[in-house]
């Protein structure tokens, strides 16, 4: 489905990704996992179209979808919930998640907001709240469900785990592993790299920049020199 093929993103003069590649087939869940400053957000951000290319390829469904703006990406069939959430704070739960649907036929849009309340209950109890009356876990949520109201084909988190409670952590994880039992496509940055590993189908690791290894969770996790030297937790 995705082909990333020699990406590099500079910022400035400073090359924050390296020739990176990697590819995500349907319907498999793949992590992206290694130490902080290693170029996983920014991979994400020009895979999504919000970060130009410097070089290298960006092919979704063999369409080379290099540079190509964020929505049309999106309308293509590409989500991206982005580091830190970014939802409307101002706006309720049900107006966030109407905006996600945007580039869907109005005609589907009662259907896909039935079944994020039946998803995500705790976004159901609030859905006249304002965005930013939410926890760091309710937020989450709505971020993912606004996503989904897209129908992504491939759908990309950045982090999604990052700055929640244990219990929460658990919640994420849950969500993800219900989204690949459906068989969705996921390209998933994630900081808690054990339990990414413990769910993807595969994953790469990257450092500085560049793609320094990839294989399965159990491949990853057993090669421990570089699980530590690397991936760190």
């Amino acid at each position: 489905m995705l082909e990333v093929s020699g990406l590099t993103t500079k910022y400035g003069e400073i090359s924050a990704l390296r020739e990176a590649s990697l590819h995500v087939g349907s319907g498999e869940v793949i992590g992206l996992i290694g130490p902080n400053g290693a170029g996983k957000t920014t991979l994400l951000n020009t895979i999504a179209g919000l970060l130009a290319p410097s070089g290298g390829r960006v092919s979704l469904d063999d369409e080379d979808v290099t540079g190509h703006s964020p929505e049309r990406l999106l309308r293509s069939g590409l989500a991206l919930v982005p580091e830190h959430r970014r939802i409307f704070v101002n706006l309720t739960v049900e107006e966030n998640l109407r905006i996600g649907g945007v580039t869907v036929p109005s005609a589907d849009r009662p259907g896909l907001l039935e079944e994020m309340s039946e998803r995500f209950p705790v976004l159901r109890d609030k859905w006249t709240t304002s965005a930013g009356y939410l926890s760091g876990g309710e937020a989450q949520q709505l971020a993912i469900a606004r996503a989904l109201m897209s129908r992504p084909r491939l759908l990309m988190m950045d982090e999604p785990s990052l700055g929640l409670a244990p219990l929460l952590v658990d919640v994420v994880f849950e969500l993800i592993d219900a989204l690949r039992a459906q068989g969705r496509t996921l390209l998933v940055v994630e900081q808690n790299a054990t339990r990414m590993l413990e769910l993807a189908d595969r994953a790469y690791v990257l450092r500085s920049g560049e793609v320094v290894a990839e294989g399965t969770g159990t491949e990853l996790r057993d090669n421990k020199d570089l699980f530590d030297t690397f991936v760190g937790n």
